[in-house]
């Protein structure tokens, strides 16, 4: 079966001491006067990209987005995008591995997961000053490499995301303080869900992989997000779906077969309940 690209992080420097799973690169730099045009393709890593100036289009997981200023994209490992930015960009390019960047202490404010719920941030000007300032900063430290310098950016990483939660919690008029459980369980299945979910479907098993009843885990995620942990799941299969639907030449079946459906008649028959088409006429529309 064909499958959709996956690209991992691609560092600047010659000899980084990072291992591969953390890099940061200057977008008029890295566009060197020219437009980037980026083929549908998918991560394997946190994907950040802050344009201070910018045009453009990103296209993540089939949702259009314009590039403008002061913008934040956020793109979590798995999701597929399309790229086109235009030359004159100004900004900062930032990925790395969930093994890089995950605060020890894991309150919900913190981690990127929560963040990457939401792909793009319009900012105001002063908030973007801040954050462009701290990703300057990561910059330097990443460019130099001084002693200390990973444990520097994880910190300012931490910031980071701090900041782009207080912009969200100010735009909905939310409490600065909440209970972070919910949050940190929610994140933790949807970890499970994304690799397992060709395997495993059912409530009752996640809610054991997570230590928690059904009845539990449906009320953590009714609380996070306002639907059920059955409803989460099928939204993920049906994304992957589409994916593979559009962003592959792969017949029906193949697909089926890699989602964990052995019977494909059952496949089709969940796919037109949930978005009114077959596979087939769902690939056909968007072509």
């Amino acid at each position: 079966m064909k499958s959709i690209p996956v690209r991992g992080i691609k560092s600047p420097l010659k000899e980084p001491q990072f291992s591969g799973n953390f890099s940061i690169r200057d977008v008029g730099l890295l566009l060197a006067g020219k437009d980037m045009v980026q083929e549908l393709h998918r991560h394997d890593h946190f994907f950040i990209l802050v344009l201070k100036k910018g045009t453009g289009k990103h296209e993540i997981d089939f949702v259009s987005y314009p590039v403008c200023d002061h913008s934040v994209f956020i793109m979590y490992p798995g999701q597929v995008h399309l790229l086109t930015l235009k030359s004159g960009s100004v900004g900062y390019l930032m990925q790395f591995s969930a093994d890089f960047y995950f605060p020890q202490k894991k309150t919900s404010n913190q981690l990127p997961g929560k963040v990457a719920s939401r792909n793009i941030c319009q900012l105001d000007a002063d908030r973007f000053k801040k954050l462009f300032s701290l990703l300057t900063y990561i910059f330097q430290e990443y460019t130099h490499q001084q002693a200390g310098f990973e444990e520097v950016i994880k910190a300012d990483l931490g910031i980071f995301f701090i900041e782009l939660d207080r912009h969200y919690k100010k735009n909905k008029g939310s409490a600065e303080t909440i209970n972070p459980y919910p949050q940190e369980k929610l994140e933790e299945f949807l970890r499970h869900l994304e690799m397992k979910v060709t395997q495993v479907k059912q409530v009752s098993a996640y809610a054991k992989i997570l230590n928690l009843s059904s009845y539990q885990l449906n009320a953590v995620t009714k609380a996070t997000t306002g639907r059920t942990c059955s409803e989460l799941i099928n939204d993920h299969i049906l994304l992957e779906s589409k994916r593979l639907l559009l962003a592959t030449s792969s017949q029906v079946k193949e697909i089926a077969y890699a989602l964990g459906y052995e019977d494909v008649s059952y496949f089709i028959r969940f796919f037109k309940k949930h978005t009114g088409h077959s596979p087939e006429t769902f690939r056909n529309n968007f072509k």
